[in-house]
């Protein structure tokens, strides 16, 4: 018999680790090739990892809510054969500076053992920022308490505090050990002093929450927020406090769009085998806006802008629950019309039936979200971080209208919609933000009713 190492696959650029949701089978079942045998979740993408081979199960490393890095194993199946499989992976060595050891190993003493008898990292933040296994792993070796890990600022997706982070804030302390030694005494000197001081303050944020507490009433019922959730409000709270929101509005004539959707839609459908949308068309308008505004797909990295190559288009979906998830159609300005289509309906069938992948929902640069089709005429999104902009389509509707023509001005019934613009006037103003909306219903109402596919 042989035994065979599970590794926690690859999922994606940027994504470091995951959480088990849940395990499909237990030790003792056995497993065929490519049959899945765990549930893990990215920040935003459920997804199940298949057996790499056939066997029983005979190890499960993780239990249910536990965080692992890629690379991790996470169950053991033994294999028909005479050799140990076990596949490859290279595994970060964590280095931290060894000059910096005898006081470092002061601070900790005297954090944990004066002021904060129990050091505990945990993996969010009161901030809403995740920490990962190895950062927490060095704010415990280094003895970092919470509070430093919340002020270090994270150069990582999402705010993210990442390895170098923490490393190069070792290396400030290192920098100035003197002030770290002052630190050391005062606390060693005061230690009962400050532990008086911390639990003050605990009691004053118990006040604080006790009084904040909503009342219920006979009837109510408490309902806890999914892990989706919790991430999104938390991503939509620190994308309100981090750009500056400003809105443009622009009404749009889609009447032509209407009239050739409806003349075409059935021979697309027999000649594609795909049902075309307004959404592909939008998407396309939008995708050529963009190369001709580029400074609206960029991201803002402190007091840096980062210019992006790629136009990926986010498009945000609704999911049964309730969530809101937003899969990424990449290169978005290479793609013509059926292809955009194809894009856009497999995305959307994706998102329906829990199939996206970690990779579907990396990499956006600009975002779309419709909220007409729940029959809004028109909204404020907030922006997808760290992009500086989001385009919110509104519903199509029939209103009267003025209509020019060379024997004068009459009127009469047209399709009409709202495109609202969110941008971040950090780095957009409004005639930018403003000039940009305006491309994208320049290129819908020059829509050719009389145009093939």
């Amino acid at each position: 018999m042989a035994k065979f190492e599970i590794k926690l696959p690859k999922m994606g650029e940027s994504v470091a680790e995951a959480t088990i949701t849940s395990w499909l089978k237990e030790v003792g079942d056995s497993i065929e090739l490519d049959e899945a045998i765990v549930e893990i979740a990215t920040d935003k993408v459920d997804s199940e990892v298949p057996s790499e081979v056939s066997g029983t199960l005979i190890e499960i490393k993780y239990a249910v809510d536990d965080v692992v890095a890629v690379g991790e194993t996470i169950a053991i199946i033994e294999t028909e054969g005479g050799e140990v499989e076990t596949p490859e992976i290279t595994k970060e060595k964590i280095e931290i500076p060894n000059e910096a050891a005898a006081i470092e190993k002061q601070v900790k003493q005297v954090v944990t053992t004066s002021i904060i008898p129990n050091l505990t990292i945990q993996k969010t933040g009161e901030s809403g920022k995740f920490y990962s296994p190895l950062v927490r792993n060095i704010a415990k070796t280094e003895g970092i308490t919470m509070e430093e890990l919340e002020a270090i600022s994270g150069t990582g997706k999402d705010n993210r505090v990442t390895k170098r982070d923490i490393l190069t804030y070792l290396e400030a302390k290192k920098a100035n050990p003197q002030k770290v030694a002052e630190k050391v005494s005062a606390a060693i000197t005061g230690a009962s002093s400050v532990a008086a001081a911390v639990k003050n303050e605990v009691k004053s944020v118990q006040k604080e929450v006790k009084k904040s507490k909503i009342s219920l009433q006979e009837g109510d019922e408490i309902i806890a927020m999914t892990r989706m959730g919790k991430m999104i409000s938390h991503h939509m709270v620190a994308s309100v406090q981090t750009a500056a929101h400003v809105q443009s509005f622009v009404e749009v004539d889609v009447t032509n769009i209407v009239k050739w959707r409806n003349r075409i839609k059935d021979d697309f459908l027999k000649r594609e085998g795909e049902k075309i949308t307004f959404t592909p068309i939008f998407m396309q308008a939008i995708a050529k806006a963009l190369k001709d505004y580029p400074l609206i797909n960029i991201s803002v990295d402190g007091d840096n802008i980062i210019k992006r190559k790629n136009i990926n288009l986010g498009m945000a979906a609704a999911l049964a629950d309730g969530n809101l998830i937003v899969p990424v159609i990449k290169n978005a300005d290479q793609l013509n019309l059926v292809g955009m289509t194809k894009q856009v309906n497999s995305l959307a069938k994706k998102a329906r039936t829990g199939k996206l992948s970690p990779d579907d929902i990396q990499g956006g640069t600009y975002t779309v979200t419709n909220v007409g089709g729940f029959g809004s005429i028109m909204g404020t999104p907030i922006i997808n971080q760290p992009q500086v902009g989001i385009l919110a389509l509104g519903a199509i509707r029939k209103t009267p209208a003025v209509i020019e023509t060379p024997d004068g001005d009459f009127i009469g019934i047209r399709h009409k919609m709202f495109l609202s613009h969110s941008y971040d006037h950090r780095v957009v103003n409004g005639a930018l933000g403003g000039m940009f909306v305006k491309k994208v219903a320049d290129y819908l109402e020059a829509w050719d009713v009389n145009a093939d596919f």
